[in-house]
C-alpha cells in the first residue's frame, strides 16, 4: 500500500518550504524517521522524517520545487505491503496525456510559476522558458522539461545583442543557495504586474524568495492591524562604555568571543519587562495574554534578508550568559543552520540598528508582540552635566508600541526605567 508524504508544517506561520535536496531515490528503502530531503523555508532549513518504513515509490516534487504546506511531496510503498497494482494502459494514458499538453488543450495555469531550480537552468544554459512545454500539474514547468529542452539541442545559443543579459548574479550568503535572477532579453521585456513604471535596458528582475516574501507579508501585516506608535528618549551610557572597555580584552581571552554592547541593553530590558509585564504580552483580539516567559527576539541581517532568533528565558541569564546567547544565534543565522526552536516564542524583540551606524530609527513591530526596542548608536557628545559642558557617551532609546495594548505612560514608564538601567552601569559592574 502507498502512503503519501505532504510537506510538514515547519514552524509557526510558515506555509510552505522549499525542496533544496532529495536525500533519498526512488527504490530505496527507508526506515521509519530516516529524513528524505531537505527543505528550505523563511525561517530555518529542516530534513523531512519518513513516517513508516518501506521503500520510496515516486519524488512528486521535484529540486528545487516550492511546495504548500499538505502538498504531496512524495509515495512511500509501506514495509511488507503488497504492491499496488497499475492497469496496463496507465503508461499510454500518461503518455497522451502529456501529447496532449503541448496542444494547448490542458490547464495551464501554472505556466509561468517557475521553480529556482528551473530558474538557474534557464538562465545557465540562455533559455526561453516561454518555448518550453511544461509536463507538470497545470502546464508548470518542471526541472525534467528544462534538462528535455537542452539534451533536444534546442538550447545554447549564444544571445544577439538584443537578447544580452540584464546585470550581474548577486552572490548567495554561505550555506544558503543562491535566489535565480531573471535575466530577459531586452527585446522582449514584459510588463510586470505591480510595476508602475516599464522595465528598461539594464534593470534586473530579481524574483521574491520565500524569506523575502513572508518578510514583506509579515511587516504589512504588523502595520495594518497594529495601531503604530513610538517614543525615545535619550541615555547617558558613559560608564557603560567605560565597563565594557574595561572587560573585552579579559572576557574575549575566556570566553573566545567579543563583549558587544547588545547584551548590557538586553538585560535592562528584561528587567524592566519583570515591572511593566504589558509590554511582554500579546493582542489576542478580545483579550491581551501576559507572557509568563520573557523571551526576546533579536534581529539578526543576513546579505538577503533579517531573521529573528530568540533567547528564551533571558531574564534567567546574566549579561555574560546573555553575550553568548546572542553570538550562537547569530552564528547559526548567517551559517543557516537555525532550528524551529530558535525562531519560536519570542515575546519582546530588541533590535541593534546602531551596529549599522543608525542615530534615529522607528522599528516595526514583530506581531503579535506588543513592542519593540530600537538600540541606535553610541555618540560623543557635549551635554550639560552637573551645570557643565561635558563630553559623554550618549544613545537613542526608541520604542515603538501596539496602541491596542500599550498607552503612553506606560510605554513611557517602561522606557525610563531601561534608561536608568542603562545609565547605572559603571566600572564595577558585575557581569
Amino acid at each position: 500500500m502507498a502512503t503519501d508524504v505532504t510537506m510538514p508544517q515547519l514552524g509557526e506561520s510558515v506555509t510552505e518550504g522549499t525542496i533544496t535536496r532529495w536525500l533519498k531515490k526512488p527504490g530505496d528503502r527507508i526506515a521509519k524517521y530516516e529524513p528524505l530531503c531537505e527543505v528550505a523555508t523563511d525561517k530555518v532549513n529542516a530534513e523531512v522524517p519518513a513516517t513508516i518504513s518501506g521503500t520510496l515509490l515516486e519524488i512528486v516534487a521535484e529540486e528545487g520545487a516550492t511546495v504548500e504546506v499538505g502538498q504531496l511531496i512524495c509515495r512511500i510503498e509501506e514495509e511488507g505491503s503488497t504492491p499496488s497494482p497499475q492497469p496496463e494502459n496507465q503508461g499510454k494514458d500518461s503518455a497522451a496525456s502529456s501529447a496532449a499538453a503541448p496542444a494547448g488543450q490542458g490547464d495551464q495555469s501554472m505556466k509561468r510559476r517557475y521553480s529556482p531550480a528551473v530558474l538557474r537552468l534557464a538562465q545557465e544554459h540562455g533559455i526561453d522558458l516561454e518555448k518550453i512545454e511544461g509536463t507538470g500539474r497545470g502546464g508548470r514547468i518542471t526541472r525534467k522539461d528544462v534538462l528535455r529542452y537542452i539534451e533536444s539541442g534546442k538550447a545554447g545559443a549564444s544571445p544577439s545583442a538584443d537578447s544580452e543579459r540584464i546585470g550581474k548574479k548577486p552572490a548567495a550568503p554561505a550555506g544558503k543557495p543562491a535566489a535565480p535572477e531573471i535575466r530577459v532579453p531586452v527585446a522582449e521585456l514584459p510588463a510586470k504586474e505591480g510595476l508602475s513604471v516599464p522595465l528598461e535596458e539594464g534593470d534586473r528582475v530579481v524574483p521574491v524568495t520565500s524569506v523575502r516574501r513572508t518578510i514583506a507579508q509579515r511587516m504589512v501585516t504588523s502595520k495594518h492591524e497594529a495601531p503604530h506608535a513610538w517614543t525615545m528618549v535619550e541615555a547617558d551610557v558613559t560608564g557603560l562604555v567605560q565597563l565594557r572597555e574595561r572587560l573585552k580584552k579579559e572576557f574575549k581571552e575566556r570566553e573566545g568571543i567579543s563583549l558587544t554592547y547588545l547584551p548590557f541593553f538586553i538585560k535592562a530590558v528584561v528587567d524592566s519587562l519583570k515591572e511593566f509585564p504589558y509590554l511582554n504580552s500579546v493582542w489576542a483580539g478580545d483579550r491581551i495574554i501576559l507572557k509568563k516567559r520573557i523571551n526576546i527576539s533579536i534581529a539578526v541581517a543576513t546579505d538577503d534578508a533579517l531573521y529573528v532568533p530568540v533567547i528564551h528565558d533571558a531574564d534567567e541569564k546574566s549579561i555574560a550568559g546573555l553575550a553568548k546567547a546572542v553570538h550562537r544565534l547569530a552564528e547559526k543565522t548567517r551559517a543557516g543552520k537555525l532550528t524551529l526552536e530558535d525562531m519560536q516564542g519570542g515575546t519582546f524583540t530588541v533590535n541593534n540598528t546602531g551596529s549599522f551606524g543608525s542615530i534615529l530609527s522607528q522599528p516595526i513591530i514583530n506581531h503579535p508582540q506588543a513592542a519593540i526596542l530600537s538600540v541606535e548608536s553610541i555618540v560623543k557628545r557635549p551635554v550639560i552635566k552637573d551645570s557643565m559642558i561635558a563630553i559623554r557617551d550618549m544613545v537613542n532609546l526608541c520604542l515603538s508600541l501596539d496602541h491596542r495594548v500599550l498607552d503612553g505612560l506606560m510605554a513611557g514608564r517602561f522606557l525610563q526605567r531601561v534608561k536608568e538601567r542603562v545609565e547605572a552601569y559603571g566600572p564595577d559592574t558585575q557581569i
